[in-house]
């Protein structure tokens, strides 16, 4: 790596997070075989210390990248199989439809095709009984679609992984990552227990504040129930490591076997379409699979409350780049999109450009106009006759019910429908600007949900016009 482009690594990380006004920031490049770092700004507003390339941020959902590796070392030990039921290692597993609880496979968790809505908003503790307090619970989580038909992406769904790890090994799965994971491949600066994060350098979450700049935002983290899918705090030198180690043979950089390459290469492969979304095109075991300007990428992203992450690779050009930032609810994910486009297009020539909306149809809008949730989110499409907008916020009652902090709500915005016959659409404006997403039509052809971020959201109120 030269000089020169270190200097505009570094110049660009600067410039982009001030334009998007992020506290602190950490980008990391894997390219011509060499890596280089740009970090950027503070820890906190209120205690500012640099952010360097061992500071610990939230990685949020790409946790679930380590969680589905570590369960690949089970599968190649022959502890875990695939395609095996999850009660064959979860027996204790009830679900509101029994026969899915019978049927979910392991794959099925790991490339979210099991069915299972987006997670269950409940308080299991902090104990090492948290994830079996949880999977106690699953009676009570919606089953949206029978197992293997369709994907939608489910925090549950890797938390039930989780205790697949913990039942199988005898460890807590925090103990089982580590062992399976962080150890071997020598992730140093990668920890789930908030005791072990406080002793290092780590980054405050921020939101705006009531003037609109930049505020601590409370909680830090999850609960414990959720490690599995989203609770693990990282640096941007970890993570380079862990892209690293997915790129290559499954040895460490220690020598040490880890997984063979045939695993590595399956977990890589499609395993679930994924149509019309800004996260990919399919679903491998855990990774989301894209192809951007005539080339795969490999990646996962995460976000927390006031922090994203953002993790890609290019194995055919054996790239990749992560980008952390400290700051929500979508300036830290401006952020990183738009320096991952920039690596791409700066070190390999590869351009990712938003698809083009096409011109309001008012028939088609009132089409989709309505109300669509989950568990603890609604989104509102509405139209005022010119132009379509969607919003996404989170349910007055959970707000109400919540003792904590939560993040804001997202503004109603500019979006608009896409070409072709898939029910496609685009985010133009606000926080959300560039996601895109579908929406689902029932045998009649009319719409019952909408796609965003992987998730489907199903209709619950068409709009009265």
């Amino acid at each position: 790596m030269t000089t020169s482009t270190q200097t505009a690594l570094s110049e660009f990380v600067g410039a982009t997070a001030e334009e998007f006004g992020v506290p602190g920031v950490a980008v990391a490049v894997w390219v011509d075989g060499r890596e280089v770092y740009a970090c950027h700004g503070v820890t906190s507003v209120e205690n500012p210390l640099p952010v360097d390339r061992d500071t610990l941020f939230q990685v949020g959902s790409v946790t679930k990248t380590h969680t589905a590796t570590a369960l690949m070392r089970l599968v190649e030990e022959g502890r875990v199989e695939l395609d095996a039921p999850v009660r064959r290692y979860v027996p204790e597993l009830g679900l509101a439809d029994e026969r899915a609880a019978a049927e979910i496979t392991v794959l099925n968790l790991l490339n979210h095709t099991a069915g299972l809505a987006w997670n269950l908003i409940v308080d299991t503790g902090e104990g090492d009984d948290a994830l079996a307090r949880f999977v106690a619970m699953l009676p009570g989580l919606e089953q949206i679609a029978p197992p293997g038909t369709r994907a939608s992406y489910s925090q549950g769904a890797f938390n039930l992984a989780g205790r697949i790890l913990e039942n199988v090994t005898g460890l807590t799965y925090e103990q089982a990552v580590a062992s399976l994971v962080f150890e071997p491949v020598g992730l140093e600066h990668s920890f789930f227990a908030p005791s072990d994060v406080m002793t290092r350098r780590f980054c405050a979450s921020h939101n705006p504040g009531e003037d609109g700049a930049p505020a601590v935002a409370r909680p830090w983290t999850l609960r414990r129930y959720n490690n599995p899918g989203g609770g693990l705090a990282s640096s941007v030198a970890d993570l380079l490591c862990w892209a690293r180690f997915h790129l290559g043979d499954g040895r460490a950089e220690s020598g040490e076997r880890v997984l063979s390459a045939e695993a590595l290469h399956r977990m890589k492969e499609p395993t679930a379409e994924l149509r019309g979304s800004t996260l990919g095109d399919a679903f491998g075991i855990s990774w989301f699979l894209r192809d951007v300007d005539g080339v795969r990428t490999v990646g996962h992203g995460g976000s927390g409350n006031g922090q994203f992450a953002e993790l890609l690779t290019v194995p055919e050009r054996d790239f990749a780049v992560v980008a952390l930032s400290n700051a929500g609810p979508d300036a830290g994910l401006h952020f990183n999109r738009a320096v991952v486009r920039w690596a791409l297009e700066t070190f390999l020539g590869v351009a990712d450009r938003d698809p083009e909306p096409l011109p309001y149809d008012h028939e088609r809008a009132l089409e989709v106009v309505g109300s669509y949730d989950i568990d603890a989110m609604t989104l509102t499409i509405a139209t005022d006759g010119a132009e379509l907008t969607i919003g996404a916020a989170i349910k007055p009652e959970i707000r109400a019910a919540s003792d904590t902090e939560l993040p804001p709500d997202y503004e109603p915005a500019a979006m608009g429908l896409l070409p072709g016959d898939d029910d496609g659409y685009i985010v133009t404006a606000g926080g959300l600007k560039g996601q895109r997403g579908f929406f689902s039509r029932d045998e009649k052809g009319v719409i019952v949900g909408a796609d965003l971020a992987g998730r489907l959201f199903g209709r619950v109120r068409a709009a009265s016009v």
